[in-house]
């Protein structure tokens, strides 16, 4: 299935909502703070395709580890059945309508959103995990 790439976009919580936005899909596992419901104006809270708390905690305010980050997680949206599940659902919403993946976390180069885009846009490898087998958080 195809997936244009304008067809996915991120975008932080905390902006505005735009009549260009598609359906806006808070991605993030906890709420963010100081967004009430209706200032957020989400279509749908997927908290099925965030990080574990294990691999969000180890992450948390630790830039530098964005690419060791990124395969984990790849390999939690591969490995996990109902991430994966989530995954080609939003790949077949996604190839019919524009989504907006809306997330918390301040830094807009270095966040789970972002590799989720890659995900859903077919833009990595979805055959098999990481060429360095399971990673451990240790």
């Amino acid at each position: 299935m195809h997936v244009p790439p304008q067809n996915v976009q991120i975008k932080r919580i905390y902006d505005p909502p735009e009549p260009t936005d598609g359906r806006r899909i808070l991605v993030d596992r906890l709420w963010p703070r100081g967004v009430s419901k209706s200032r957020a104006a989400i279509d749908e809270w997927a908290k099925e395709v965030s990080p574990s708390p294990e691999l969000r905690k180890w992450f948390k305010d630790h830039p530098e580890r964005f690419e060791t980050f990124r395969k984990r997680y790849i390999e939690e949206l591969l490995m996990i059945p109902e991430k994966s599940k989530e995954i080609a659902r939003l790949r077949r919403l996604a190839a019919e309508e524009k989504l907006t993946l809306l997330y918390a976390k301040k830094n807009p180069d270095c966040n789970h959103a972002l590799v989720l885009a890659e995900v859903i846009r077919g833009t990595v490898d979805m055959e098999s995990p990481s060429a360095e087998g399971p990673l451990s958080l240790l």
